[in-house]
This record gives C-alpha cells, sequence and structure tokens, in this order.
C-alpha cells in the first residue's frame, strides 16, 4: 500500500502544474496556504486525485482558505451543522432573490470540503456518506423554506378541512433516503401534502393541490436546473406513483389508496429506504406508518418471491445486454447486487422482525448475521465488498464531479484510481477489486436460486405432477402413487380429486393456481415418505384447503423443502397439531427452523422474547400488542407439541412448559393492562400493612396451572385480588 502522500508518475507532472497553478492563482488573490504546512503537504495528493478540487480552488483560492481558517476542512461536522452553515449563506438570498446562485456556491465549498476529506484520509466512508446526504437534506429543506414563504406571499396559506395550515413533505428514496449518498448521485424525490383544501388569506385563492405542484416546480427548478454556476443536484422524480405521467405531487389519502390498490413489489422495494427530509417531517412520518403494511408485511411474505426473481432477473439480463461489465454500481457483482440481496431479506421478514427496517445496508447486513438469516462470513464479505466499492466509486466521481461508475481503461485513470484507493499498482487494486465482485456475484446468484424442474434429481417426477394435474389414466396414477409410497392409491387419488373440486381451489388466481401446481407434486413425494401416507395427505390436504387462498403461505411451503419436510413428519405424529396450523396459519413460519421448532425455550427465554417483539410496537397500539401475545403463544404451543410428539421432550416438562408460557402470558397481559388502565385513570392508592404499596394487585392461579400441570386446551382457573385503599 502506498503511503499518505505517493503520487504515481503518471500524475506528477500533472499534479505539479495544478499546483503551481493554485499557488498563482492564491497570491493574487492574497491567500496564503503555507502558512497550514499540514493542509499544504496533502494538496498535491488531492488535486493528483481531483481535478474537480484543483479547478474549484484555483477558480477561487477563496474556498481552500475559508475551509482552513474556519477548520471545517479538518473537523467532522456536527448534527445539523449544514441546515446552520446554510441558513447564513441564504440570509442574503432571501433579500435579493439569489437562491439559486447561493445554494450553488454553497455546494462548490462543502464539495471541495468532502472529497478533499476524503481523498487525504481523512474521513471515512460512513462520514462521507453521511455529510453527503446531510448537505442535500439541508438544500432541499433550506430552498423549501424559502419557496414556501415566497408561494404564501402570492397566493396565501394553503389550508385543510380544520383551517390548520398546510405544508408539503419531501420523501427522498433510495440512497438519499439511506444516508448514503454518493458524490455525484441523483437525489430521488416523492413529493405530498396532507389533505385537500384551498389556500386562504389572498384575493387569489387557489386549490391545495394547484399551490403544492407550483412548489415542487420551483423545487425541482431551482436544485436540479443546470445554470452558469452548475447545478445543485440532479432530480429524479420517476419513483413517485404513476411514474413519470404521474401528478407531481399528492394528498395523502390519494398517495395511499394508490397504493393500496395499484403499488407493486418494485414500489415496496423503494420505499424501504424512504426518509422525510424536508417540510412537514412530523407529517410525513405519519404517512410512512400509514404505508408500512404495504411495505412490510405482518406476515413472512414468501408471496413475494415470483416478483423478486423477476428483478433480480432483470438485473442480470441489463448487465449482459448493455454490456455493464467494469460498472462498479449495476455491472456484475456491483453495489446494486449487494442492496438488493439486503432487501429481499426486508421485503419478506420485515413485517415480523421489525428491526429489519432499516434504511442502511450495512445494518440490515449486520442484523441478518445476527439474527442467523446468513452466515456471519457471507456478512462480512458483502461488508467489505460494500465499502470497497462505494469508495472506489466516490474516488471515480470526485475526479471530476461527475456521475460515473465504470472503471477506467486508460492507463493515467487506472493509476489514478489505484493511487486514491492505496494501491502501488493497478494490477494490486483490480486483484481487489476482481476478489469482491467475484463474491458479491457469488452471493448475489445464490440468492433465490431455483433449480430445473426436470432434471435435478432431488425434484418429484413430472408423473406425479401430471397424476395432481389429472393428466393420465387411472391405472397409471395408481401405479406413480404407489413406486412413490402410497399402500392405497385410490385413496388418495380421491383426496386429491376433492382438493382439486373444492370450492375454494377451483376461485384460485392463475398464480394462486400455479403455485399450488408445484407444490402438490411436491408434498406427494414427501407424504410418500412418511409411516402413514394416507392419513398424513387427507391432514395436509385439510390444511391445504384452510391456506391455499392466502398464497404466500402456499409459496412458503414451496420455497422452503426443509418447512415441508417438518409439516409432514408433525403431520405424521398429531393432527392436533395440523388442526393448530389450521387455526392460526401464521405458525406455518415456525416450521422454518429447525432449531426453536423441537426445543422449547425456558421461561427466561421466553419473557425476554416477547419483551423485545412488544418493545417494537407503539406503546399506544393495544389492538397490535394484543395480537402479538396471541401470535407468541400460539408459537410457543407449537414448539412444545412439536417436541412433545416427536419424543424431544419427556412428559413432565410439557406441563412445565406450558404453564411457563400461561404465566408469561398473564404477566404481560397484567403489564399491558395496568399500563393502559393508569394512563386513562392514573395510579390507585394502596396500603398493605399500613404502608403505602406500588401495586397492590395479585393473579393468583388454581387448579392445574396452580400445580404446574397445565396441559394444552386447559382453562385458566384464576383469582383477582387486590388491597384495600
Amino acid at each position: 500500500m502506498k503511503s499518505a502522500n505517493d503520487i504515481p508518475e503518471e500524475l506528477a507532472e500533472e499534479a505539479k502544474n495544478k499546483l503551481d497553478s493554485f499557488i498563482a492563482a492564491a497570491e493574487n488573490a492574497k491567500v496564503e496556504i503555507r502558512h497550514y504546512p499540514e493542509i499544504f503537504a496533502v494538496m498535491k495528493k488531492v488535486f493528483a486525485f481531483s481535478d474537480f478540487v484543483a479547478r474549484s480552488c484555483i477558480r477561487n483560492p477563496q474556498i481552500p482558505a475559508d475551509l482552513i481558517i474556519s477548520g471545517d476542512i479538518k473537523r467532522r461536522y456536527a448534527k445539523g451543522e449544514h441546515d446552520n452553515k446554510l441558513k447564513i449563506f441564504l440570509s442574503e438570498a432571501k433579500e435579493n432573490n439569489n437562491i439559486s446562485s447561493t445554494l450553488r456556491r454553497f455546494r462548490i465549498r462543502e464539495k471541495v470540503r468532502i472529497a478533499w476529506r476524503d481523498l487525504a484520509g481523512w474521513a471515512d466512508l460512513l462520514e462521507t456518506m453521511a455529510d453527503l446526504s446531510n448537505f442535500a437534506d439541508a438544500c432541499l429543506e433550506e430552498a423549501l423554506s424559502i419557496l414556501y414563504k415566497s408561494l404564501c406571499s402570492e397566493y396565501g396559506n394553503p389550508t385543510g378541512a380544520d383551517g390548520s395550515q398546510e405544508y408539503l413533505v419531501v420523501f427522498g428514496m433510495g440512497k438519499l433516503g439511506a444516508s448514503e449518498l454518493n458524490f455525484s448521485s441523483d437525489i430521488d424525490l416523492i413529493f405530498a401534502y396532507t389533505e385537500a383544501g384551498r389556500t386562504k388569506g389572498k384575493s387569489k385563492s387557489i386549490s391545495n393541490e394547484e399551490f403544492f405542484v407550483l412548489l415542487c416546480r420551483r423545487l425541482v427548478n431551482v436544485i436540479g436546473t443546470t445554470t452558469p454556476d452548475g447545478l445543485v443536484f440532479r432530480v429524479d422524480m420517476r419513483l413517485r406513483p404513476f411514474g413519470e405521467s404521474g401528478p407531481l405531487v399528492m394528498s395523502f389519502d390519494n398517495m395511499e389508496d394508490y397504493y393500496q390498490r395499484q403499488g407493486r413489489e418494485w414500489e415496496r422495494y423503494a420505499w424501504i429506504k424512504a426518509r422525510v427530509l424536508a417540510g412537514n417531517k412530523e407529517a410525513g412520518r405519519r404517512l410512512l406508518d400509514r404505508l408500512k403494511p404495504f411495505v412490510f408485511r405482518r406476515y413472512l411474505d414468501f408471496g413475494v418471491y415470483e416478483s423478486l426473481r423477476d428483478m433480480k432477473h432483470k438485473i442480470s439480463l441489463e448487465v449482459r445486454h448493455k454490456g455493464m461489465d467494469g460498472d462498479v454500481k449495476v455491472g456484475a457483482g456491483g453495489i446494486r447486487e449487494i442492496e438488493f440481496f439486503g432487501q429481499i431479506f426486508q421485503l419478506i421478514r420485515g413485517g415480523v422482525v421489525p428491526v429489519l427496517q432499516e434504511r442502511s445496508i450495512l445494518n440490515v447486513l449486520k442484523i441478518l448475521a445476527n439474527r442467523k438469516y446468513i452466515p456471519q462470513d457471507v456478512c462480512n464479505d458483502l461488508t467489505e465488498a460494500y465499502e470497497f466499492l462505494r469508495n472506489t466509486e466516490h474516488r471515480l466521481q470526485e475526479f471530476s464531479d461527475q456521475q460515473t461508475h465504470k472503471i477506467p481503461s486508460d492507463l493515467v485513470g487506472k493509476a489514478r484510481l489505484a493511487a486514491s484507493m492505496g494501491f502501488d499498482k493497478w494490477e494490486f487494486f483490480a486483484l481487489e477489486l476482481k476478489r469482491h465482485i467475484g463474491s458479491v456475484h457469488y452471493h448475489f446468484n445464490k440468492l433465490l436460486a431455483t433449480e430445473d424442474f426436470e432434471t435435478k434429481g432431488e425434484k418429484i417426477d413430472s408423473e406425479l405432477k401430471n397424476v395432481w394435474l389429472d393428466l393420465i389414466e387411472n391405472d397409471h396414477s395408481n401405479k406413480v402413487l404407489f413406486n412413490a409410497g402410497f399402500d392405497g392409491p385410490d385413496e388418495a387419488l380421491r383426496l386429491l380429486e376433492h382438493l382439486r373440486n373444492d370450492p375454494g381451489t377451483r376461485l384460485l388466481s392463475n398464480e394462486g393456481r400455479k403455485w399450488l401446481d408445484k407444490l402438490i407434486p411436491l408434498v406427494l413425494k414427501e407424504v410418500g415418505k412418511s409411516e402413514q401416507p394416507y392419513l398424513v395427505l387427507n391432514r395436509i390436504i385439510d390444511l391445504i384447503k384452510v391456506i391455499e387462498r392466502r398464497t404466500c403461505y402456499i409459496a412458503l411451503l414451496l420455497e422452503n423443502p426443509d418447512a415441508l419436510v417438518h409439516l409432514v413428519r408433525l403431520s405424521n405424529a398429531s393432527p392436533w397439531i395440523v388442526s393448530l396450523l389450521a387455526l392460526h396459519p401464521v405458525l406455518l413460519d415456525e416450521l422454518l427452523d429447525a432449531r426453536t421448532l423441537y426445543i422449547p425455550p425456558e421461561k427466561s427465554d421466553i419473557v425476554n422474547e416477547i419483551r423485545k417483539k412488544l418493545h417494537h410496537i407503539p406503546a399506544q397500539d393495544l389492538e397490535y400488542q394484543i395480537e402479538e401475545l396471541c401470535i407468541f403463544k400460539q408459537i410457543n404451543i407449537l414448539r412444545v407439541a412439536a417436541a412433545d410428539v416427536t419424543n424431544a421432550l419427556p412428559l413432565m416438562k410439557v406441563s412445565d412448559h406450558l404453564t411457563d408460557i400461561a404465566e408469561t402470558i398473564i404477566n404481560e397481559v397484567l403489564e399491558l393492562s395496568w399500563n393502559h388502565l393508569i394512563k386513562k385513570y392514573g395510579k390507585p392508592t394502596c396500603l398493605f400493612d399500613g404502608k403505602i404499596s406500588e401495586r397492590g394487585f395479585v393473579v393468583i392461579a388454581y387448579g392445574k396451572l396452580g400445580g404446574i400441570e397445565l396441559g394444552y386446551g386447559g382453562d385458566l382457573d384464576l383469582v383477582f385480588s387486590s388491597c384495600r385503599d
């Protein structure tokens, strides 16, 4: 690796010329940089790696002088510092209406600072991304504030039905939403306002929609139009409802209605990273809460697999057809594949694992590893690759402030990139790049991997598929089923016929029927291996009749062969468990992990688990809390039952575990009830033995619960008692 100030021979002369030009310009402007030797020592290296920084400093030596004198170039910004600095810059703009040029002057200053700190090695990747994102936030917030006031002076204040003043909400999507902006990035925005109404306060009143359309146009123009001073950011609005043909801004109700009725999987994918950047942030967060059920389902959403496969396939085709090799963002093994890797898990599991509702891809990877959804070495590979590729992306863009992700093909460009990344030679950098993109593409290709239905030995025979689809004669079907393990193939055929003719099956959508047609042959193959094929098939078909209209559960069994194995095993052992699954299909999620399915947790673990789950639910959402408790109870009963029927748990321990579950649920319900009531009525005063008691209330268990002998279907005999007030 190179030392801090080594410059490749290919860049040395050009770097010297840039430095000489700057010294001459600084002397003419009476700016003396040599008084700051630490800054001057790295200037040649920074200039060698960035034409943008060198050009900006030569044109205006006051920029580096200001950064040095203020100390901004040597320190990490505090939270909100971009906003404070921009307010000062714009204080004059409010008077002389030069917002556009002022924003662009601020942009040059801040991007010189960010690029300098990155190239000098004074800032890491996280700081660089955060600074770029915070800078964008500040530009949007401050420009919006000025433009909003100006428009109100023309048309009056937009108001809602109750007469309250309405404001715009600006959502950042993609890398800006995740606070992971790159150096020369577009910014993806979506605009919204709270509700319909009209402006008040001026004789010329217009609708809220007209007002906010005008405001959005002015904001996009100020931020995104190229002027002699350049631009602030390229603005991309294509992620909004209906895309480029859609309205520029929508009310909350219209936006929510759109996503409920017409929202597509790629839009769910996009909203994962959405963040309120500017305007009425509190209202924006309320809209995000309203849209959360669209983005994150309250179940393991395996029904999204096919759409995600299509998205993945399109990514792969785009790379092949558009010649994107060498593109660190969208090429094979690039940044986009890492982000897709993480967001797949977020779409599938984010509704039931709230910690996955996270915008930062690096944090998502950590969570996935901590939760054992991916191996730690996969997390390490993708994290290291992401940091390497994002740093590479920044060095490419910091050279000329251009939106490029392409590895250079010329010798000078290669030498510059390798040196800026700390490598002695291009070959060493190229080897490291190859290692990372190879690792990323390997893990990306394993995602949602499918095997050829007809050629893989572990897949079900095509003949079993024909049996289910009733494409062959009964005699041949009997033979196929007999060979698959069914002693009474005629009875199995009758069960299949009943399922085919079931009203629920007939009403399935084309997609739902396609998934069912894939699943049943797999069921037949697995059931044929069991001790009681007919009984097990009968039980599973009864379950399928219940869940087949909720195709996410069909997809769960289809996409997770181990889950189907556990379902057959439990169906063979107990009809009661199948009935439990039919009553509570959400419990099918538990079939995914054998580590927890057959090993009921100890009471301390149960308590910790339920408290973690409740911690992520808003305190005021009592209905959701009770729903979570009900699901939690059924999950843990299933674990006990699975361990019981497979003889993994002694009989005496079964009642112990069931009692622990009941006690934990009672305690949590008591806590929720207590907190809910004291918020409504205040704390009661209680005396116990003449002393004030914090909570003079007790729950006493009788019968089997009191004797720690609880069974699966047992009632709870309880008595409540309180001290006197």
